[in-house]
């Protein structure tokens, strides 16, 4: 047996290296591969998302957010050294564990009021909603052209002689 310095007993015993089963990974795939196609797939999903509506009303802040908005001006009275919004956060956070049921009862009555003011609002933008789609509806219709069966079979043949026209014209190559 070889002495080796500083590293111990040589062993000649190779330890088994679990490889993962050929089923469980993707067999043929690059790396930047795999990326690209979860890039496309995130793409899709954001563009079948559509665009946000400006005029829809922004949900109503929770409690806690509520809470917040006011414990931030004290907080920053208190440390105005203190730049970072995590630390506000954290503080604030801390404070609203450590009150009790009766002292959040403010911030979660100015919550739900906010709350019902959203719902009010949401219902009258969906009327508003409802009633601009009522509109387009009937816009669609009116521009849409009234045909009747004998004129259907005109515009067949007004079809065929276009394409015929347009495959004997000079300018297609």
């Amino acid at each position: 047996m070889k002495v080796s310095k500083g590293k111990g007993p040589v062993r000649k015993e190779k330890k088994e290296v679990l490889k993962p089963v050929v089923e469980d990974r993707k067999v043929g795939k690059r790396k930047a591969a795999i990326e690209a196609d979860k890039s496309r797939r995130k793409l899709a999903k954001n563009a079948k998302l559509g665009k946000k509506d400006p005029n829809k009303p922004k949900r109503p802040a929770s409690a806690f957010f509520v809470f917040l908005e006011e414990f931030r001006t004290i907080y920053k009275q208190e440390h105005p050294n203190v730049k970072a919004v995590s630390a506000v956060g954290k503080a604030g956070g801390e404070k609203w564990k450590s009150m009790s049921h009766a002292e959040k009862a403010p911030y979660e009555s100015k919550a739900a009021k906010r709350k019902s003011e959203y719902e009010k609002l949401m219902k009258a933008y969906n009327n508003k909603e409802e009633d601009t789609d009522d509109e387009e509806e009937e816009v669609a219709e009116k521009s849409k052209p009234i045909v009747k069966d004998d004129e259907e079979e005109e515009s067949g043949e007004d079809f065929y002689w276009i394409i015929s026209s347009l495959a004997t014209a000079p300018w297609i190559a």
